[in-house]
């Protein structure tokens, strides 16, 4: 059996409807529910819903054969462990710098000057500035960032954009994108040797449907 790991949200849904696509359908109400692990109607697949910054580690170690994480998180992970065969194209969106409206992001963000930087992409964050030369203070949160410049807690902040629609209803701007980012298939080393039969079928069925 394999077992799939992703995060719920916005990667679970797009997801489901692409193994849908292949022939692989989860049960509605466990996906619903608050199971951690669901079932597919191939006896050969298994779900494994785990934090989106988990999945790479999961992978890693062998917790799961294959995952699917965004772009984002792989590059926050460093990768190390894992093989990242194919963009899947789905749950796109851009990694960007935001700040307050109306605060003056080209003259803060320049060499020599410390920004306050509230984000959970610490090393995305940190690699971004070093290469122009910034020299940052990083907060770390989990949750709630667009919040941080808005009592003062940081100066900007790095976080995921969709719509951008969250971030215009608290008051704060796109100031730079860093890169985009679109969720992809991630396999575990070992797994690909030993289940490489499994995971190749599943990953034929996956990218003609791509």
């Amino acid at each position: 059996m394999l077992t799939l790991a992703l995060s719920k949200g916005r990667i679970l849904e797009d997801t489901a409807g692409l193994l849908a696509q292949c022939g692989i359908r989860l049960d509605s109400s466990a996906v619903d529910s608050r199971q951690l692990i669901l079932p597919t109607d191939d006896p050969g697949l298994r779900l494994l819903i785990v934090r989106a910054s988990d999945v790479p580690t999961y992978v890693q170690h062998g917790a799961a054969d294959l995952g699917i994480a965004g772009r984002d998180v792989m590059l926050e992970h460093g990768g190390e462990g894992v093989f990242q065969p194919v963009d899947l194209g789905i749950a796109c969106c851009r990694l960007a710098v935001a700040t307050r409206q109306g605060f003056d992001s080209p003259r803060a963000a320049v060499p020599g000057k410390r920004l306050r930087v509230a984000t959970k992409y610490v090393n995305t964050t940190r690699r971004h500035f070093a290469r122009k030369g910034v020299h940052v203070d990083i907060i770390k949160l989990y949750g709630s960032i667009e919040l941080a410049p808005l009592v003062g807690l940081a100066d900007a902040i790095v976080d995921v954009v969709e719509t951008g629609t969250t971030m215009k209803q608290n008051g704060l701007r796109v100031a730079e994108t860093i890169m985009r980012s679109s969720a992809h298939l991630i396999a575990n080393k070992n797994s690909f040797i030993i289940k490489k039969d499994e995971i190749l079928s599943l990953y034929e069925k996956i990218r003609a449907q791509i």
